[in-house]
């Protein structure tokens, strides 16, 4: 069976080669996916369930140009992994390129994704026209 980190890191490769069916195979049917973040940003909010999940993925692809995301370090629990990251963005349609770290935070049942909770700069993020 997979450690906590290795699930997360199946998730982040299945991200970086848009391969949304992959990170749905690694959830739970009931999934809590969380992204705290101003109500300005289209994909904030709390998301319920893989179809739910999935939606979400559709919006972050209609919002972002994401051009460089970087997990870069991993802080693993028995069950959870806490993930700290940056990426470089560009806010769809006109928006302007922002940097900014991010937290991501898994939790994980009977190795699958349970819940996961996201957030980022979202000042810089709104300053940049997104």
């Amino acid at each position: 069976m997979s450690t906590p980190t290795q699930v997360v890191q199946q998730a982040y490769a299945a991200f970086g080669r848009g391969d949304v069916e992959g990170i749905l195979a690694l959830l739970t049917d009931d999934v809590d996916w969380r992204f705290l973040a101003s109500a300005g940003i289209p994909y904030a909010g709390r998301y319920t369930g893989k179809q739910q999940v999935q939606g979400w993925f559709g919006k972050v692809a209609e919002s972002d140009d994401i051009q460089k995301f970087e997990p870069r370090e991993f802080l693993e629990g028995p069950d959870h992994v806490t993930v700290l990251g940056w990426e470089q963005t560009q806010p769809r349609p006109n928006g302007k390129v922002f940097e900014s770290e991010w937290v991501h935070v898994f939790t994980l049942k009977d190795g699958k994704i349970s819940r996961w909770i996201g957030t980022l700069d979202t000042a810089a993020y709104v300053a940049a026209g997104g």
